[in-house]
């Protein structure tokens, strides 16, 4: 099988499988180099499933209500599979007058950029969601937030690829980028060497390994996100959930059992090499959160659990860019735990870098070079 094609990208999880078909669906021809043997081994089998507009940064509510508006809603058909996107608002939560303030000052930024979201009480609340604790006193409400099934997703647009003719490799890890006449042009991976007019990065966490080989360094980490699954009930309520202190963050799926994060304190104790296991006390953690928020849940069972790292860059927003220092390379990475709600018009933004096509939106504030220093 030849290893020439119009784009190569690296890394197979959502983004990376939704950039091959965006760029197989214009007739490109496209082979992704997967390092694991399996697809979607990173974050993207290992988040929550939150497709949120409300409590982003700024930069980001364009992608993400660009997708709300134009990707998310028909993806399903689209892709010829069921990804469980539920469109049914996000309640993010306050118990004291603190995490009102915190839940106000996301309210108004969200707002002024355009997005239908606002602040209601607690009878508002409970209103839209009968099991909330005599503990809330107030929420934020976007009516046009929602999640989806991560695992589903990233499957989806694997298959929808595969169908487009998109090559590819998994257990094959990229080694390095080499240019060739001053454009990056070639992949040297564990198992050969891949030739392609434009090369696209999205390899999470283990993108800077790659993008060394170019003298490339995005100023990110790795940060543990953990969660848990509880075993199925009836329908309850199909809200995607969130609290002021972003101390857990859920939703109920299509199936019925609830799928939860949160934080333990345990996130920066952790060795950021390979897959990690979900720490002994973190489940229990996240659970006494949950309950102080939704009591009836207190005797649910939970039948498992797991953790994974996210990309965490330095200022909490993503790398979309195609840096001048490296003509023919696209960066997508960095995108610290809120990359698979903007995935779809990620992608997509990435596979117009990378067939130098004018991007969809305004792309300015996620330029590689916004970490320079300058005199």
């Amino acid at each position: 099988m030849s290893n020439v094609s119009d784009v190569i990208v690296i890394g197979a999880g959502v983004i990376g499988n939704a950039t091959a078909y965006y760029l197989a669906k214009k007739g490109y021809s496209v082979t992704v180099l997967e390092k694991s043997e399996y697809i979607g081994n990173g974050g993207s089998s290992r988040n929550g499933g939150g497709v949120r507009q409300s409590g982003r940064h700024p930069a980001e509510l364009p992608l993400v209500m660009y997708g709300v508006q134009n990707l998310w809603p028909n993806l399903s058909e689209e892709l010829g599979m069921d990804v469980e996107y539920y469109q049914q608002g996000n309640l993010r939560l306050g118990k004291t007058l603190e995490h009102i303030k915190i839940l106000e000052n996301l309210t108004n930024s969200a707002a002024s950029g355009g997005l239908d979201v606002r602040m209601i009480d607690y009878g508002d609340a409970k209103e839209i969601c009968p099991y909330l604790s005599e503990e809330v006193v107030g929420a934020s409400w976007c009516p046009t937030d929602g999640h989806a099934n991560p695992l589903l997703t990233t499957l989806a647009y694997y298959r929808a690829a595969r169908r487009l003719g998109v090559r590819f490799v998994s257990g094959e890890a990229a080694l390095e980028i080499r240019k060739i006449g001053g454009r990056a042009r070639q992949v040297a991976a564990e198992n050969g060497v891949y030739n392609a007019d434009s090369i696209v990065v999205t390899a999470g966490i283990d993108s800077n390994r790659i993008l060394a080989s170019v003298g490339l360094k995005v100023p990110m980490n790795p940060a543990l996100l953990e969660c848990l699954v509880t075993e199925d009930c009836p329908p309850m309520f199909y809200q995607m959930l969130g609290t002021a202190m972003a101390d857990f963050y859920g939703h109920q799926s299509k199936h019925g059992s609830f799928v939860f994060g949160g934080t333990t304190g345990f996130e920066p104790y952790t060795s950021g090499v390979g897959v990690p296991p979900a720490t002994p006390s973190s489940a229990p953690g996240t659970c006494r959160g949950i309950i102080k928020y939704f009591p009836v849940l207190k005797d649910l069972k939970i039948v498992r659990a797991w953790a994974g790292y996210m990309d965490d860059c330095f200022d909490h927003i993503p790398v979309i860019d195609t840096p001048s220092e490296v003509p023919g390379l696209v960066i997508g990475c960095g995108f610290s735990g809120h990359g698979f709600g903007i995935s779809p018009t990620a992608a997509a933004v990435l596979a117009q870098l990378a067939v130098e096509e004018t991007p969809v939106m305004d792309i300015s504030q996620f330029k590689y070079d916004r970490f320079k220093v300058r005199g």
